[in-house]
């Protein structure tokens, strides 16, 4: 009952009542994108609507107008065709305001997968064979609060959320949903432009240190690890060095030793030597004396 009537009657009084609250601030940035760049305001392109049919799309046009008209973020380098104001816009979620004229048309739902483009096709494709092109596209959805850009560089996980908020949809979910979008967007939590799309892509296949460390422009060196057997051996052969050290020293003390005795020896005969003379000279002397 809420999925095929409250839900649209919802959508239709809450997207009339917002466009009527909203008129003003949005004139005011239409005029600031015309300001800031060469371009019409709004941003039109058609994007895959329910059961895969095509439908209009408008936003606040946050690149030049040089930029391709049906990519996603995520398969250009889209730094390069950001404008100033562009940058905020998107970071704020600002420039989706205008898909309110989609939601009171009855082309998107407020709560819902967010509409991919045609160029999209493995997205569309999963989401055919999961039965998620059945719900018209929203201007947020399950996915969006679980990491808005971050699940969108994952494809598998995006569809799975929006596979799960096909089988949960209600009317209490959706507005967990709104809330939560709502504290999402103040927080600008997992949002992601650009080449930082790269990034979370290397994140999900393992490879952010090295590109981090790439970016950097620095390679860390691990610090060398000692296992269990090499402690070991280091700790043997610092007890082995400490015994030839010790030896050595004990050798060296034991030559010492030696080197002293000998000099004691030395000195001893030399003593010796000396007395001799002497008593030989004063003998001769008496001789003498005697036999004059």
């Amino acid at each position: 009952m809420y999925r095929k009537f409250f839900k649209r009657l919802f959508d239709f009084i809450f997207s009339f009542c917002c466009l009527i609250v909203l008129a003003l601030p949005m004139l005011i940035i239409a005029i600031a994108v015309r300001c800031d760049s060469k371009g019409p305001a709004f941003f039109k392109t058609e994007r895959v609507g329910i059961n895969g049919k095509p439908f209009k799309f408008y936003k606040f046009r946050s690149m030049r107008t040089d930029a391709p008209k049906d990519c996603a973020p995520m398969l250009l380098d889209s730094d390069a065709y950001i404008t100033k104001l562009g940058s905020f816009l998107r970071k704020s979620s600002l420039d989706e305001l205008p898909q309110l004229i989609c939601i009171l048309k009855g082309d998107m739902s407020l709560i819902g997968p967010r509409p991919s483009g045609f160029s999209e096709k493995e997205l569309n494709e999963l989401r055919r064979e999961r039965g998620v092109d059945k719900l018209k596209p929203g201007l947020t959805g399950w996915a969006q609060v679980n990491g808005r850009d971050v699940t969108a560089a994952d494809i598998e996980k995006k569809v799975s959320y929006d596979e799960e908020y096909a089988e949960k949809i209600s009317f209490a979910f959706d507005v967990k949903i709104f809330f939560l979008t709502i504290k999402k967007v103040f927080v600008r939590d997992g949002i992601v432009e650009g080449k930082d799309v790269v990034k979370v892509m290397n994140v999900e296949n393992g490879d952010a240190r090295s590109h981090s460390v790439a970016e950097e422009g620095a390679q860390l060196t691990p610090e060398p690890t000692l296992n269990a057997y090499e402690i070991g051996e280091f700790v043997t052969a610092s007890e082995e060095d400490e015994k030839q050290i010790s030896k050595e020293r004990n050798n060296e003390s034991g030559f010492t030793d030696i080197e002293a005795n000998m000099d004691d020896s030395v000195k001893a005969d030399s003593k010796l030597i000396d007395m001799k003379e002497s008593f030989d000279a004063e003998r001769e002397s008496e001789n003498i004396a005697i036999g004059e």
